[in-house]
Parts: structure tokens; C-alpha cells; sequence
């Protein structure tokens, strides 16, 4: 894939299509991904709004294997003991079977996360002592609509920062600019498409908050 088809890749995309199909993509090819490529989705990212258009953000995109397998190994510690109440009930006949799904597609990730091709961290400053995560989580969310444009498969993880500072100072990044978000990108084994959600008429109101509204809206939609 040379340059100029990078940079039409993705650009026929519709906006409000990509927004719709952009669901996690967990499973992923090793195969490498040109770094060109990931260069496109990080510009994405930093056309995010920011508040006095600071733009916080800093983007290490981690490709070495070495490195790769130093986060994986971590990663698997900090899902295990979170997600070991989802693990224990995978042979429940009645744990719900969407979060069985969820639960093996997030397992999944954690035992391959070392195959991943890309890990991209994505870090920012610290102002008066916070972190500018307001800032960052939209340019994450332009990153995954921009992987979704081009035909990478990614998703938004967070449970790094158990091992924060540990996996922050592997990355060269200073205590004043910590991550907050790791996002694994690769080519997709699976299938982009709309992610089951429910109606917006359950979570939109007019003018105030109205509970009984929200009730009888949910129960409409069933």
C-alpha cells in the first residue's frame, strides 16, 4: 500500500455511517500495519475540539514486540481481576448470552493483545494538577471513527493504567503527561456493523428530565 492509496482510504466513507458501525473490533490480524496508516488515523485524532484549542494530546504508537508483550503481560493481570466474576459465569446457563459475548470478545483481546500490531497510547498534559481527559476522549473517538474509515479494526481499553506509571515510564512518558487510554489496531478478524443499541428516544428529553417518560419509553421499545 503506497501513500497515495493511504490518502484516499477512508475519505469516502460517510460520516454518520462510520458513526454508526464503529463497534470495538477485539480480534485482530498480527499483520503489520503501514505506519502511514496509523499517522492518517492519529491526524483524526487532533482535529478533536479542545478547550482554548490546547490540544493535549500526545499519541506513542507501540509496534516493537518486546514492548508489546511487556503491556500485554500486565493488561492480562489488571482484565483478570476485573472481569474474573464475568469469567466464572461463561458456563452460566443464566448469564445473560450478549454479555457472554461481550465477556469472550474482551477475553479474547486480553490473551492476543500481544499480537496486536499496534498498541497506540494516547496521553495528555496535566493543567493545574488534572489530567485533560475531556480533551483526549474525544480525539480517541475521532482515532476509532478514522480506523473505521480506512478498515482497521480497533477498541478503546482503559485498564492499563493499573500499571500506570509503570507502563507510562516504559512509553518515555513523564509523570506531567500520563495516559489514559490504550486503543489495539490491527486489520479486523470480523465484521464492522451497527452495534446493537437502544432507541434515542429512551435517553432524549425536551426542556427537563422526565423519569416517568424515560419508564414509558423503555418500555415501548421493549
Amino acid at each position: 500500500m503506497d501513500e497515495t492509496e493511504i490518502s484516499r482510504l477512508g475519505e469516502d466513507v460517510p460520516l454518520l455511517e462510520g458513526i454508526r458501525t464503529a463497534r470495538a473490533i477485539r480480534r485482530l490480524a498480527p499483520d503489520p500495519v503501514p505506519t502511514a496508516l496509523i499517522r492518517k488515523v492519529c491526524e483524526a485524532g487532533t482535529f478533536a475540539p479542545s478547550g482554548g484549542n490546547r490540544q493535549p494530546w500526545t499519541f506513542v504508537a507501540v509496534t516493537d514486540a518486546a514492548r508489546r508483550a511487556f503491556v500485554a503481560e500486565r493488561y492480562r493481570r489488571a482484565f483478570l481481576e476485573y472481569q474474573g466474576p464475568g469469567i466464572a459465569r461463561l458456563d452460566d446457563p443464566g448469564f445473560p448470552a450478549a454479555k457472554k459475548r461481550n465477556v469472550r470478545a474482551a477475553l479474547y483481546l486480553a490473551d492476543h493483545l500481544h499480537e496486536a500490531p499496534v498498541l497506540l497510547f494516547v496521553a495528555g498534559w496535566m493543567r493545574r494538577g488534572e489530567p485533560q481527559t475531556q480533551a483526549l476522549f474525544p480525539a480517541i473517538q475521532n482515532v476509532l471513527l478514522a480506523c473505521r474509515a480506512v478498515g482497521l479494526g480497533a477498541s478503546l481499553t482503559t485498564l492499563h493504567v493499573a500499571f500506570g506509571r509503570e507502563i507510562d515510564e516504559a512509553l518515555g512518558l513523564p509523570p506531567e503527561r500520563p495516559s489514559c487510554a490504550m486503543l489495539p489496531i490491527g486489520w479486523p478478524r470480523g465484521r464492522y456493523g451497527r452495534p446493537p443499541r437502544r432507541s434515542v428516544d429512551t435517553c432524549l428529553f425536551w426542556e427537563r428530565f422526565d423519569a416517568e417518560a424515560e419508564r414509558a419509553a423503555e418500555e415501548s421499545a421493549g
